[in-house]
């Protein structure tokens, strides 16, 4: 008879939402940036923010320093659901086809991403939707902020105001994004993790949840960031005499790269990986030491 412990299914979605939570907390602001800058210069090649600093620093000058964190209600109820949802899938099937202790291949790590990517980022739309019009109100005239108090009164507003499958606009550029953020994200960690183990240099610690967390976060930026913008643009976009601005994905990049040049597929790079680096680092670490936690406490 196994004296192993069987980890309740519940503890990898309650272990993964709390590690997204507590990062974001820390990074916050600069996804306030990067949302600006993303939805900032449309149609144009005229630039509203130059730098990441610049933007950061019109926000602080026009708004105090408080609007860094608007939305911040939005973020916590994302991580909450998105994340949630994408590490427990992601933990919970990783656990499953490993045998006999042996992680599964990359191969496998990657498909379990996008399964996990998949599921989270559904479950996960409506709170992201809320996030996007909550850090982006700020750009726009008084007269046309939506002012949602919080990410409650938001979903709330927007089932009222637009109908609840509103809740879920965006959602397929949203899901493409978080498949690929997964696939990359959650199967480069691992195998960065794995690598560096059978360095000889590094052992079982946070120097090493640190490294491996940066090595995924960077590969992760470059592969999802075009995926991101388009997800950005459609869920804060306005419908202007019955016609919304962008009919889907292809578009919306179709007319960056048309009017705003190929490189805007990457703006925001500065501010989106400034909160991607840290928060998989933050994450990665959180979940770690969590997980250690549960078994001393097991």
């Amino acid at each position: 008879m196994s004296d192993k412990k069987v980890v309740p299914k519940y503890v990898p979605f309650v272990v993964g939402g709390s590690a997204g939570m507590m990062a974001t907390c820390f990074v916050h602001p600069m996804d306030v940036v990067k949302n600006r800058m993303q939805v900032s210069g449309i149609g144009s090649k005229v630039k509203e923010y130059k730098t990441s600093f610049h933007a950061a620093g019109g926000i602080l000058r026009n708004e105090g320093v408080t609007a860094l964190y608007s939305g911040l209600s939005a973020g916590l109820l994302r991580q909450a659901t998105y994340t949630t949802a994408r590490l427990g899938v992601f933990n919970g099937l990783t656990e499953r086809v490993s045998k006999d202790g042996a992680p599964p291949s990359f191969g496998v790590k990657v498909l379990i991403g996008l399964c996990a990517g998949a599921v989270g980022a559904f479950v996960g739309t409506p709170a992201d939707l809320t996030l996007i019009r909550m850090t982006t109100d700020g750009r726009l005239p008084p007269a046309e902020r939506r002012n949602y108090s919080n990410a409650l009164t938001a979903l709330a507003r927007i089932a009222k105001e637009e109908g609840i499958l509103a809740l879920w606009k965006g959602a397929v550029p949203t899901m493409g994004r978080a498949m690929v953020v997964n696939a990359v994200q959650l199967s480069t960690y691992q195998q960065a993790k794995q690598q560096l183990l059978t360095s000889g240099y590094f052992e079982e610690n946070i120097k090493l949840h640190f490294c491996a967390s940066m090595i995924s976060g960077l590969a992760t930026t470059i592969a999802s960031m075009p995926l991101d913008i388009a997800k950005t643009r459609i869920q804060n976009m306005k419908v202007v005499e019955g016609k919304p601005q962008f009919t889907g994905t292809i578009d919306v990049l179709s007319k960056v790269v048309r009017h705003e040049g190929v490189f805007a597929l990457w703006k925001g790079f500065t501010p989106y990986y400034a909160r991607l680096g840290p928060h998989t680092v933050l994450t990665f670490i959180f979940m770690e030491q969590l997980n250690q936690l549960y078994k001393s406490l097991a």
